[in-house]
């Protein structure tokens, strides 16, 4: 085999392994990612819950003082 085939060889098991490399590593920061925003959005829904169960709770009260000023 010639040099140059040789060198051509090395040269695409080089570029194949560094964009396999490169696109593993960017799946794996791209599913961190989408972790970190699901848990986010987890502790945003569980706030909301909340907040409308209050609020629910904070008209039951109105109405309760509404008729005791009666």
């Amino acid at each position: 085999m010639e040099p140059t085939v040789i060198v051509a060889i090395l040269s695409l098991a080089g570029t194949l392994a560094g964009t396999f490399a490169g696109v593993m590593t960017g799946t794996k920061l791209t599913n961190y990612r989408i972790k970190q925003l699901e848990a986010k959005v987890e502790q945003h829904n569980k706030i909301v819950e909340r907040t409308y169960r209050l609020e629910g709770q904070v008209l039951e009260l109105q109405h309760d003082v509404r008729d005791l000023k009666k």
